[in-house]
């Protein structure tokens, strides 16, 4: 079974800006209603959502935080319809500065479980909460965020790349359970994005290198991310689950 874009009810994660708010936005004009989920970025949530129309709502929720989530499905249901499609981008608090990263040396445990809990517990917050709403329709999309630096660890972020390996492994054992009930589970994995408020430290020398070494001779937008995020939720993806969908103008293949 597969629901137009018009029939979907779409929560974001983390939507208030960045990579969240250029998906947001591509979700909105293809006609779905759209959660902006936020947790500090209040202005620019209800800005955005403002600027959707009267098919979105800002509703705050740490992702973290079981009952909140469970709070913020509730809202969007009796304002919007229950959510079917969750994509999943919320991140803990990260700046991809490889001079100012976490070494071998000074890496603790507290460092990847910060990022774990928001990746990996966010994700099985939100799916727990939208579940019965699936369920009952017989169709769900779930959106994950992850990064190529699993193939390229050109950075070593060490805490955030476990994290969101941990969280591809979500994704592909959610995809077995989850998918006798019309739900698909996929992961989309960018690379450096150009740009949004984890990369605003990255020096435009690296950003000229990773452009110099890709394919299409580029950095890809969040925007190239998002569009991606839509095909996984619309009917051509239909038969598509448990997958790990690689978007960086090619630096890296899977």
């Amino acid at each position: 079974m597969s629901k137009t874009f018009a029939e979907q009810v779409v929560i974001v994660s983390g939507a208030g800006r960045g990579l969240g708010a250029a998906i947001a936005r591509a979700f909105a004009r293809e006609g779905a209603a759209v959660v902006v989920n936020w947790r500090k970025s209040e202005a620019e949530a209800v800005a955005l959502a403002e600027e959707l129309g009267p098919r979105a709502r800002a509703i705050q929720a740490d992702v973290t935080d079981s009952a909140a989530v469970a709070r913020m499905v509730a809202e969007a249901t009796e304002t919007l319809g229950a959510p079917t499609t969750l994509v999943h981008n919320a991140l803990a608090d990260y700046s991809f500065n490889g001079d100012g990263r976490e070494k071998a040396e000074t890496l603790s445990w507290e460092h990847i479980a910060t990022q774990t809990q928001t990746s990996v517990g966010g994700a099985l917050n939100l799916i727990q909460a939208c579940l019965p709403a699936m369920r009952e329709a017989g169709f769900g999309r779930v959106i994950t965020i992850g990064t190529n630096l699993f193939q390229n660890p050109v950075v070593p972020y060490h805490d955030y790349t476990a994290a969101k390996g941990a969280l591809l492994g979500l994704t592909r054992t959610m995809s077995r359970e989850l998918g006798p009930l019309g739900v698909t589970v996929n992961m989309i994995s960018g690379g450096l994005l150009r740009v949004t408020d984890a990369s605003r430290a990255t020096p435009d020398e690296v950003f000229e290198l990773i452009a110099a070494n890709t394919p299409l001779g580029r950095v890809t937008t969040p925007e190239e991310l998002a569009d991606v995020a839509l095909f996984f939720a619309s009917s051509w993806a239909r038969g598509v689950t448990g997958q790990n969908l690689v978007v960086d103008g090619g630096l890296v293949c899977d």
